[in-house]
């Protein structure tokens, strides 16, 4: 398992990057919301070789404004992986699956040269999706041992803690291999 991290605005530009493989950066949220410090933490996460992701967090409507707004804020670099993150807002709401599914794929049409994968929560995984489609991989949250989340489909990261910040493992031999992966949309 390979290790890495996601930050967004309440993490620092400078976290430590020691011993870890990728990190996923939070890059938008809804249409208008930017992470003031996308630019350095991902210049961080750069520097020191990583692979690198970007997420946007999907809130309910305008999916296809919300797509463009994400691409349109995000790198746009083969091998970065780009992530939706499928949860409730701070409204509690959320996005319905019908929604997250056509993100992902408004979202693979608009950069078809990035993967694309989807995090969740393992209630939503296991409680709200109806499709189990998750673009080219998921990426699950559920706070046990790290590599052993409690859902029974294929994931390719797992986020197993939040402590001290967002903590997660990915299943890949080497970090070649996931490098491999990410260019190969």
């Amino acid at each position: 398992m390979l290790r890495g991290i996601d930050v967004s605005a309440y993490q620092s530009s400078s976290y430590d990057t020691d011993g870890l493989s990728f990190v996923f950066v939070k890059a938008t949220e809804g249409r208008s919301y930017v992470n003031p410090k996308l630019s350095a933490q991902t210049k961080r996460a750069r520097d020191a070789g990583l692979v690198v992701g970007f997420y946007h967090f999907l809130w309910p409507g305008n999916l296809t404004a919300q797509a463009e707004y994400f691409v349109s804020k995000a790198p746009d670099r083969k091998g970065d992986i780009l992530a939706v993150d499928w949860e409730t807002n701070g409204e509690g709401t959320h996005p319905s699956n019908a929604e997250k599914d056509s993100f992902i794929k408004k979202l693979k049409s608009l950069r078809p040269d990035n993967r694309i994968v989807l995090y969740c929560n393992r209630n939503f995984w296991l409680n709200v999706d109806s499709t189990s489609y998750a673009g080219d991989g998921l990426w699950i949250a559920d706070y046990v041992s790290a590599g052993k989340p409690r859902i029974q489909a294929k994931w390719r990261f797992h986020q197993y803690t939040d402590d001290p910040v967002d903590t997660n493992v990915a299943d890949f031999a080497s970090r070649a291999a996931l490098k491999e992966w990410a260019q190969s949309a």
